[in-house]
């Protein structure tokens, strides 16, 4: 290999990292992120909410069994509730004189990952 430079590591490096859902998305969050998922309009800034799990991934251990699942939170942090970016709606018919406008902002909270447990093996 001409020309390469820097070292090649045998050990690859472990991450744990897991697929949570929450308001009908799924994430893929790990230890220490900051992700924005739909409003969590019970939390508030500074409370801790429990995500269900759907896959946690842990080296190259991989749990996907509902049964196992079902007893794994991942917990989180809420950082901050906010607003995303305006989308204009247009709606307008040809020779008509139909024409609507309309604005959305989406409601985001911010929570960040503080804890993703192991499964029972």
């Amino acid at each position: 290999m001409a020309g390469f430079k820097g070292s090649v590591s045998s050990e690859r490096e472990i991450r744990v990292y897991a697929i949570v859902r929450s308001g009908g998305r799924q994430h893929k969050v790990a230890v220490g992120d900051i992700v924005e998922v739909d409003k969590i309009s019970t939390a508030k800034v500074g409370d801790t909410v429990e995500l269900s799990t759907l896959l946690v991934v842990d080296g190259d251990a991989v749990t996907s069994d509902p049964w196992v699942l079902a007893g794994i939170k991942v917990t989180a942090e809420v950082v901050d509730h906010h607003k995303g970016a305006k989308i204009d709606i247009l709606r307008y018919k040809n020779k008509t004189g139909y024409r609507r406008r309309q604005g959305h902002r989406q409601q985001y909270t911010a929570i960040k990952v503080t804890g993703i447990p192991a499964a029972a093996k």
